[in-house]
Protein backbone atom coordinates (compact mmCIF):
# COMPACT_ATOMS: atom_id res chain seq x y z
CA UNK A 1 0.00 0.00 0.00
CA UNK A 2 1.40 3.41 -0.96
CA UNK A 3 1.18 6.36 1.43
CA UNK A 4 -1.48 8.94 0.67
CA UNK A 5 -0.29 11.81 -1.51
CA UNK A 6 -2.84 14.29 -0.20
CA UNK A 7 -1.51 15.37 3.19
CA UNK A 8 -1.64 18.52 5.28
CA UNK A 9 0.96 19.55 7.88
CA UNK A 10 0.67 22.00 10.77
CA UNK A 11 3.58 22.94 13.02
CA UNK A 12 6.98 23.72 11.51
CA UNK A 13 9.12 23.98 14.60
CA UNK A 14 12.50 22.25 14.67
CA UNK A 15 11.06 18.73 14.74
CA UNK A 16 8.03 19.43 12.57
CA UNK A 17 10.15 21.08 9.89
CA UNK A 18 12.43 18.04 9.75
CA UNK A 19 9.50 15.62 9.49
CA UNK A 20 7.84 17.69 6.77
CA UNK A 21 11.05 18.07 4.76
CA UNK A 22 11.64 14.32 4.84
CA UNK A 23 8.08 13.59 3.68
CA UNK A 24 8.56 15.94 0.75
CA UNK A 25 11.84 14.17 -0.11
CA UNK A 26 9.86 10.90 -0.15
CA UNK A 27 7.42 12.27 -2.70
CA UNK A 28 4.54 13.23 -0.40
CA UNK A 29 2.77 16.36 -1.61
CA UNK A 30 2.17 18.53 1.46
CA UNK A 31 -0.08 21.49 2.04
CA UNK A 32 1.06 23.38 5.13
CA UNK A 33 -0.10 25.94 7.63
CA UNK A 34 2.09 27.51 10.28
CA UNK A 35 1.57 30.54 12.51
CA UNK A 36 4.86 31.89 11.20
CA UNK A 37 4.38 31.34 7.47
CA UNK A 38 8.03 32.08 6.64
CA UNK A 39 9.08 28.77 8.23
CA UNK A 40 7.72 27.01 5.15
CA UNK A 41 9.58 29.17 2.63
CA UNK A 42 12.50 26.78 2.10
CA UNK A 43 10.31 23.72 1.68
CA UNK A 44 8.53 24.65 -1.54
CA UNK A 45 5.14 23.57 -0.23
CA UNK A 46 1.65 24.87 -0.89
CA UNK A 47 0.37 27.09 1.92
CA UNK A 48 -3.14 27.17 3.35
CA UNK A 49 -4.84 30.31 4.69
CA UNK A 50 -5.86 28.64 7.95
CA UNK A 51 -6.17 25.20 9.55
CA UNK A 52 -9.79 25.09 8.41
CA UNK A 53 -8.77 25.86 4.85
CA UNK A 54 -6.07 23.19 5.02
CA UNK A 55 -8.27 20.30 6.18
CA UNK A 56 -10.79 21.16 3.48
CA UNK A 57 -8.10 20.47 0.87
CA UNK A 58 -6.60 17.20 2.14
CA UNK A 59 -7.51 13.75 3.44
CA UNK A 60 -4.96 13.56 6.26
CA UNK A 61 -3.53 16.29 8.52
CA UNK A 62 -0.36 15.85 10.58
CA UNK A 63 0.11 18.04 13.67
CA UNK A 64 3.43 18.69 15.40
CA UNK A 65 2.86 21.33 18.07
CA UNK A 66 4.35 22.45 21.39
CA UNK A 67 1.67 21.26 23.82
CA UNK A 68 -1.99 20.42 24.33
CA UNK A 69 -3.05 24.05 24.50
CA UNK A 70 -1.60 24.58 21.03
CA UNK A 71 -3.40 21.47 19.75
CA UNK A 72 -6.73 22.66 21.22
CA UNK A 73 -6.28 26.04 19.53
CA UNK A 74 -5.53 24.50 16.13
CA UNK A 75 -8.50 22.16 16.43
CA UNK A 76 -11.19 24.44 17.80
CA UNK A 77 -9.86 28.01 17.75
CA UNK A 78 -10.79 30.73 15.28
CA UNK A 79 -10.43 29.32 11.75
CA UNK A 80 -9.24 26.04 13.30
CA UNK A 81 -9.55 22.61 11.76
CA UNK A 82 -13.14 22.26 12.95
CA UNK A 83 -14.11 25.28 10.86
CA UNK A 84 -13.27 23.34 7.70
CA UNK A 85 -14.58 20.22 6.00
CA UNK A 86 -13.63 17.48 8.49
CA UNK A 87 -15.92 14.61 7.60
CA UNK A 88 -14.00 11.43 6.82
CA UNK A 89 -10.61 13.04 7.43
CA UNK A 90 -7.82 11.67 9.65
CA UNK A 91 -5.84 13.87 12.04
CA UNK A 92 -2.44 12.46 13.01
CA UNK A 93 -1.17 14.27 16.11
CA UNK A 94 2.57 13.80 16.73
CA UNK A 95 2.55 16.33 19.58
CA UNK A 96 3.50 15.14 23.07
CA UNK A 97 0.20 15.87 24.78
CA UNK A 98 -1.18 15.70 28.29
CA UNK A 99 -2.64 12.20 28.72
CA UNK A 100 -6.02 13.57 29.87
CA UNK A 101 -6.33 16.18 27.13
CA UNK A 102 -5.59 13.65 24.42
CA UNK A 103 -8.67 11.63 25.39
CA UNK A 104 -10.72 14.79 24.90
CA UNK A 105 -9.18 15.28 21.46
CA UNK A 106 -10.27 11.80 20.36
CA UNK A 107 -13.85 12.66 21.35
CA UNK A 108 -13.90 16.18 19.92
CA UNK A 109 -12.52 15.12 16.56
CA UNK A 110 -15.02 12.26 16.35
CA UNK A 111 -17.87 14.73 17.02
CA UNK A 112 -16.76 16.67 13.94
CA UNK A 113 -16.83 13.60 11.70
CA UNK A 114 -13.09 12.96 11.57
CA UNK A 115 -10.77 10.43 13.20
CA UNK A 116 -7.99 11.34 15.61
CA UNK A 117 -4.82 9.27 15.94
CA UNK A 118 -2.42 10.20 18.72
CA UNK A 119 1.03 9.48 17.33
CA UNK A 120 3.75 10.92 19.59
CA UNK A 121 7.24 10.27 18.26
CA UNK A 122 10.49 9.27 19.96
CA UNK A 123 13.60 10.95 18.62
CA UNK A 124 14.67 14.40 17.55
CA UNK A 125 15.70 16.43 14.52
CA UNK A 126 18.40 14.17 13.05
CA UNK A 127 16.39 10.89 13.01
CA UNK A 128 13.35 12.89 11.85
CA UNK A 129 15.30 14.08 8.82
CA UNK A 130 16.10 10.45 8.01
CA UNK A 131 12.64 8.98 8.64
CA UNK A 132 14.03 7.06 11.62
CA UNK A 133 11.83 8.23 14.46
CA UNK A 134 9.87 5.76 16.59
CA UNK A 135 6.11 6.32 16.30
CA UNK A 136 3.64 5.33 19.02
CA UNK A 137 0.00 5.11 17.92
CA UNK A 138 -3.34 4.99 19.74
CA UNK A 139 -6.74 5.23 18.15
CA UNK A 140 -9.04 3.63 15.60
CA UNK A 141 -7.48 0.51 14.06
CA UNK A 142 -8.96 1.04 10.61
CA UNK A 143 -7.66 4.61 10.47
CA UNK A 144 -4.27 3.39 11.66
CA UNK A 145 -4.14 0.76 8.91
CA UNK A 146 -4.99 3.37 6.26
CA UNK A 147 -2.15 5.72 7.27
CA UNK A 148 0.43 3.12 8.28
CA UNK A 149 2.40 3.56 5.02
CA UNK A 150 2.62 7.29 5.77
CA UNK A 151 3.72 6.65 9.34
CA UNK A 152 6.37 4.28 7.98
CA UNK A 153 7.94 7.24 6.18
CA UNK A 154 8.19 9.10 9.49
CA UNK A 155 9.45 6.27 11.69
CA UNK A 156 11.57 3.17 11.23
CA UNK A 157 9.63 1.60 14.14
CA UNK A 158 5.87 1.95 14.65
CA UNK A 159 4.09 0.58 17.74
CA UNK A 160 0.30 0.37 17.79
CA UNK A 161 -1.05 0.60 21.36
CA UNK A 162 -4.72 0.94 20.34
CA UNK A 163 -6.40 2.35 23.48
CA UNK A 164 -6.64 6.17 23.59
CA UNK A 165 -3.98 7.80 25.79
CA UNK A 166 -1.69 4.75 25.96
CA UNK A 167 0.65 6.09 23.28
CA UNK A 168 0.86 9.42 25.09
CA UNK A 169 1.49 7.79 28.46
CA UNK A 170 4.27 5.68 26.96
CA UNK A 171 5.85 8.78 25.42
CA UNK A 172 5.91 10.44 28.85
CA UNK A 173 7.51 7.33 30.37
CA UNK A 174 10.12 7.38 27.60
CA UNK A 175 10.90 11.02 28.33
CA UNK A 176 11.56 10.19 31.97
CA UNK A 177 14.53 8.20 30.66
CA UNK A 178 15.44 10.88 28.13
CA UNK A 179 15.44 13.77 30.59
CA UNK A 180 17.06 11.97 33.50
CA UNK A 181 19.79 10.37 31.40
CA UNK A 182 20.62 13.69 29.73
CA UNK A 183 20.86 15.38 33.12
CA UNK A 184 23.06 12.57 34.49
CA UNK A 185 25.42 12.76 31.51
CA UNK A 186 25.59 16.55 31.76
CA UNK A 187 26.37 16.40 35.47
CA UNK A 188 29.06 13.77 34.86
CA UNK A 189 30.72 15.96 32.23
CA UNK A 190 30.69 18.97 34.55
CA UNK A 191 32.13 16.89 37.42
CA UNK A 192 34.88 15.45 35.21
CA UNK A 193 35.90 18.94 34.17
CA UNK A 194 35.89 20.13 37.78
CA UNK A 195 38.25 17.24 38.58
CA UNK A 196 40.71 18.54 36.00
CA UNK A 197 39.93 16.41 32.92
CA UNK A 198 39.30 18.03 29.55
CA UNK A 199 35.64 18.09 28.57
CA UNK A 200 36.15 16.25 25.29
CA UNK A 201 38.11 13.52 27.11
CA UNK A 202 35.39 13.13 29.73
CA UNK A 203 32.78 12.69 26.99
CA UNK A 204 34.87 10.18 25.03
CA UNK A 205 35.54 8.14 28.16
CA UNK A 206 31.86 8.14 29.13
CA UNK A 207 30.98 6.96 25.63
CA UNK A 208 33.41 4.08 26.10
CA UNK A 209 32.01 3.25 29.52
CA UNK A 210 28.80 3.55 31.49
CA UNK A 211 27.64 6.62 29.56
CA UNK A 212 27.53 4.81 26.22
CA UNK A 213 24.04 5.53 24.89
CA UNK A 214 22.02 6.93 22.01
CA UNK A 215 21.43 10.06 24.09
CA UNK A 216 25.06 10.94 24.78
CA UNK A 217 26.08 9.91 21.26
CA UNK A 218 23.49 12.30 19.85
CA UNK A 219 24.53 15.16 22.14
CA UNK A 220 28.30 14.69 22.29
CA UNK A 221 29.08 17.40 19.75
CA UNK A 222 26.80 19.91 21.44
CA UNK A 223 28.50 19.21 24.76
CA UNK A 224 32.03 19.24 23.32
CA UNK A 225 31.48 22.51 21.46
CA UNK A 226 29.13 24.11 24.00
CA UNK A 227 26.80 24.82 21.05
CA UNK A 228 23.21 24.48 22.15
CA UNK A 229 21.00 25.50 19.24
CA UNK A 230 17.77 23.62 19.90
CA UNK A 231 16.89 20.24 18.47
CA UNK A 232 14.74 19.44 21.52
CA UNK A 233 14.44 22.30 23.97
CA UNK A 234 14.61 22.41 27.75
CA UNK A 235 11.12 23.93 27.65
CA UNK A 236 9.78 20.78 26.00
CA UNK A 237 11.35 18.30 28.42
CA UNK A 238 10.19 20.45 31.35
CA UNK A 239 6.64 20.36 29.98
CA UNK A 240 6.77 16.61 29.40
CA UNK A 241 8.04 15.88 32.92
CA UNK A 242 5.26 18.05 34.33
CA UNK A 243 2.74 15.96 32.39
CA UNK A 244 4.45 12.85 33.77
CA UNK A 245 4.04 14.12 37.34
CA UNK A 246 0.32 14.48 36.66
CA UNK A 247 0.21 10.92 35.34
CA UNK A 248 1.97 9.58 38.45
CA UNK A 249 -0.50 11.40 40.64
CA UNK A 250 -3.43 9.68 38.91
CA UNK A 251 -1.65 6.33 39.30
CA UNK A 252 -0.92 6.96 42.98
CA UNK A 253 2.75 6.45 42.20
CA UNK A 254 5.65 8.63 43.38
CA UNK A 255 8.02 10.10 40.80
CA UNK A 256 11.42 10.22 42.46
CA UNK A 257 14.03 10.85 39.76
CA UNK A 258 11.72 12.55 37.27
CA UNK A 259 10.57 15.18 39.77
CA UNK A 260 14.15 16.12 40.62
CA UNK A 261 15.12 16.31 36.96
CA UNK A 262 12.04 18.43 36.21
CA UNK A 263 13.16 20.99 38.81
CA UNK A 264 16.65 21.05 37.28
CA UNK A 265 15.07 22.01 33.97
CA UNK A 266 12.96 24.57 35.84
CA UNK A 267 16.23 26.42 36.48
CA UNK A 268 16.65 26.92 32.73
CA UNK A 269 13.18 28.40 32.68
CA UNK A 270 13.86 30.75 35.59
CA UNK A 271 17.03 31.91 33.82
CA UNK A 272 15.16 32.47 30.55
CA UNK A 273 17.30 29.99 28.58
CA UNK A 274 14.79 27.16 28.23
CA UNK A 275 14.59 27.77 24.47
CA UNK A 276 18.06 26.21 24.09
CA UNK A 277 18.68 22.51 23.51
CA UNK A 278 17.99 20.39 26.57
CA UNK A 279 21.64 19.29 26.61
CA UNK A 280 22.44 22.83 27.77
CA UNK A 281 21.50 21.62 31.27
CA UNK A 282 25.27 20.98 31.38
CA UNK A 283 25.80 24.71 31.89
CA UNK A 284 23.53 24.66 34.96
CA UNK A 285 25.74 21.99 36.54
CA UNK A 286 28.85 23.98 35.64
CA UNK A 287 27.60 26.86 37.74
CA UNK A 288 27.43 24.83 40.97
Amino acid sequence: MKPTKNVGFIGLGHLGHSIAAHLVEQGVSLTVWNRTAAKADDLGMQGAKSPGDLISRVDVVILNLFDSDAVASVLAGKDGLFSGSCKGKIIIDTTTNHFARVVEFHSLVREHGATYLECPVLGSVVPASQGKLTVLVSGDEQAYASVKPLLALIGSAVFYLREPALATKMKLVNNLVLGSFMATCAEAVALGEAAGIRRDEVIDILLSGAGNSMILSAKKDKLKNAEFSPHFSSALIYKDLHYLQDLCRTLNKPLFIGSTVKELYAITRSKGVDNRDFSAIYEIFKEF
